[in-house]
């Protein structure tokens, strides 16, 4: 009996929490998977798991056993990668994920190159602004912005994008253009509700050194950032976009940026950046695949953005 692939397969089926789910994330069938647990039961003389035809779950052996072989498929993998660092270049899966815009605007147009420079690598991008954990869905990499940071994560700030506040043409024509941040309370705001915890994003800035929050009206939410930008654009008010977002529609004048320097405002406030990280489960996560895809993504980001 293969024990190492038995273990694999029993490993990845508990984090998958189906025997065919931890068999896709190891690149073989069901039948196989499920084969090799019942011979890792029939070796060890006890039930792992309960297995019925709608749901899994772990035996009292079942969960005693998995506390204690858990990281094999993981530290497997990493062995795999050191070698490999020695022979070759970085080669098998790395998923990554990201929040959604970040993602679709940043990661996509980057991601071909990255496949075309490293040819033995398979690549899966993830775009979500739910919370991820690496164990459970065998992630390698996530992208990641200052709130969903998590203890026990090692993250490098890959990135410190500008956001900007901004407004169509015609909202401002029909509601005035606000010279300072405290003049937001007398417009029609559109904000950011996370979907993390509810919560709508506070506006930060700073002026003279120190950070600050101005009240402000928020007429409208949502949890999707292209969808506050397809109000603005509509005309629906003033809305903070991350740059990658707001400069393609700032330069085609479709949206119009505030608080900006020489706009005539005489107290000038520099909105809060967004800071990016890239996270990893911990130092030992930091395989050959995993710092060949940190290096191209600092090469690649825009010079501006690297963190001061």
């Amino acid at each position: 009996m293969d024990t190492l692939r038995a273990i694999e397969s029993f490993v990845k089926a508990v984090e998958a929490g189906s025997i065919a789910g931890g068999a896709r994330r190891l690149g073989i069938s069901p039948a196989a998977a499920s084969q090799g647990i019942a011979r890792l039961e029939a070796a060890m003389g006890v039930r792992l798991l309960a297995r019925t035809t709608r749901r899994m779950s772990l035996t009292d052996s079942g969960s005693i056993y998995y506390e204690h072989v858990r990281h094999v498929a993981r530290d497997l993998e990493r062995a795999h990668g050191a070698i490999s660092a020695l022979q070759a270049e970085p080669r098998g899966r790395l998923r990554v994920t990201s929040t959604a815009a970040f993602g679709r605007h940043v990661l996509a147009p980057l991601m071909p190159g990255f496949n075309a420079r490293y040819r033995h690598l398979s690549l899966e991008l993830l775009t979500t602004d739910r919370s991820v954990d690496h164990i459970q869905e065998d992630v390698d990499i996530s992208i990641r912005f200052t709130p969903q940071l998590e203890e026990g994560l090692v993250a490098r700030r890959i990135a410190s994008i500008p956001f900007l506040f901004c407004a169509s043409p015609d909202y401002l024509t029909r509601a005035g253009h606000p010279h300072s941040p405290e003049e937001l309370r007398g417009h029609d705001c559109l904000a950011f509700r996370s979907p993390l915890d509810g919560r709508f994003m506070s506006w930060g800035f700073i002026r003279d050194g120190m950070r600050f929050e101005p009240d402000f009206k928020a007429t409208m939410l949502s949890d999707d950032i292209d969808v506050l930008a397809r109000m603005a654009l509509a005309g629906g008010g003033i809305t903070r976009l991350a740059a990658f977002i707001a400069d393609p529609h700032i330069e085609a004048g479709r949206l119009v940026p505030l608080f900006e320097a020489g706009d005539g405002s005489g107290v000038h406030a520099v909105s809060e950046p967004m800071n990016i990280y890239l996270c990893v489960t911990d130092r030992q996560a930091l395989t050959p695949k995993v710092r060949a895809f940190m290096d191209y993504l600092v090469e690649q980001l825009p010079a501006a953005w690297r963190p001061r």
